[in-house]
């Protein structure tokens, strides 16, 4: 005769691409897993992210490099690199690159320390995932109000920022020197086709130009006294 354990010492089931899981659910599974293993919950429906190759790490570097110097410029604002956050019950993405206001904006910091809500900013490297992160995950940043989203699609080496207006993303394109100046954060400038073309130290005085202008330094002055209109 076989006994049966009892259905506390049931394994936990491991996450695979294509299971759909409430949030919970996914949250059990996904504490389970091994440290590195990396999935999200997009829609109530789960993607196992595949290996990363350097045509997203090197992007990732350039992305997270370029919103690092703007957070240590900015106090009241901080950025976070791969970090799960809790939207809504069906989607619990990691964000590739996020920018967030720390008091007064969209999202804050759980007890257990993920991020709950919409933050202001967020960015995705799209090589083998263009197609969620233009798809599934667009509209799901879309409808929880992310103010600005940026995709890099590696392999077209294509940039697309979208900002939220009436509901609806809208395709921001750069102005005649080739940079885009976000709405959402004063001084935080982008020269597009530098990044492209690989040329960091380009793009870094582009933002220190932006850094350096009025509407940053008000912007800085707002979030030190997020009560006041």
């Amino acid at each position: 005769m076989v006994l049966q354990q009892p259905a506390h010492f049931m394994p936990i089931p491991p996450l695979e691409s294509g299971d759909r899981l409430t949030r919970t659910e996914f949250e059990r599974r996904y504490q389970a897993t091994p440290e590195k293993f990396k999935a999200e919950l997009i829609e109530g429906v789960v993607y196992v992210a595949s290996p990363v190759r350097v045509f997203h790490g090197t992007p990732h570097a350039a992305l997270v490099g370029w919103l690092t110097v703007y957070w240590a410029a900015t106090p009241g604002v901080s950025v976070a690199d791969n970090t799960t956050t809790r939207l809504d019950m069906d989607n619990e993405p990691q964000p590739d690159a996020l920018l967030r206001i720390e008091t007064g904006g969209n999202s804050t910091i759980s007890e257990d320390g993920y991020i709950e809500g919409t933050p202001e900013l967020i960015a995705e490297i799209a090589s083998s995932s263009a197609a969620i992160d233009l798809g599934a995950k667009q509209n799901a940043y879309r409808r929880n109000g992310v103010q600005e989203y940026i995709v890099w699609q590696t392999f077209e080496n294509r940039l697309s920022w979208f900002r939220l207006q009436a509901e609806e993303f809208v395709l921001i394109e750069p102005d005649a020197d080739g940079i885009i100046r976000s709405s959402m954060f004063p001084g935080l400038w982008l020269a597009v086709p530098a990044l492209l073309e690989g040329r960091m130290i380009e793009v870094l005085n582009v933002l220190q130009a932006g850094i350096a202008d009025p509407a940053h330094q008000a912007f800085v002055q707002t979030l030190a006294s997020p009560n006041l209109e």
